[in-house]
């Protein structure tokens, strides 16, 4: 199952080539991510305390600049993969406001649970592993 999460390019956002800096694209990616995560694990407060993870590798394919307009763009993420200690997940940024389906730039991200106290790698836990796997069956 694919999540969809809409961003707004702000101003600041924007470089001296009128395009958005390729260091946002990351800040997009993680806004949609935590969201992401936030509803898979149908956490209210913070994620990252109730199932301690850190971002340990993140590949950005730059397809297209991504201009200051209206309306927002979107950024799906998916459940690529789920391993012992880690999992996988893809997403893209997408412009949907026209007649096709832009897509602007593909990225993947690799997270692996830790845990809270000591910052060592740790296995997945019960509830965290069954909502990861059931993403990826539904895709």
């Amino acid at each position: 199952m694919t999540f969809t999460y809409q961003v707004l390019v702000r101003w600041s956002d924007i470089d001296s080539y009128d395009h958005v800096n390729n260091v946002r694209y990351f800040d997009y990616l993680q806004e949609a991510r935590i969201a992401f995560l936030s509803q898979l694990m149908d956490t209210t407060g913070d994620y990252f305390a109730r199932y301690p993870c850190v971002l340990v590798s993140q590949t950005v394919d730059y397809l297209r600049p991504i201009l200051l307009r209206h309306p927002p763009y979107d950024v799906d993420v998916w459940v690529q993969s789920v391993g012992t200690t880690s999992y996988t997940l893809g997403s893209r940024i997408v412009d949907r406001s026209g007649e096709s389906e832009d897509v602007y730039a593909k990225a993947e991200s690799v997270i692996v649970a830790v845990d809270g106290r000591t910052h060592a790698k740790r296995v997945l836990g019960d509830v965290e592993r069954a909502a990861l796997v059931q993403q990826v069956a539904a895709t």
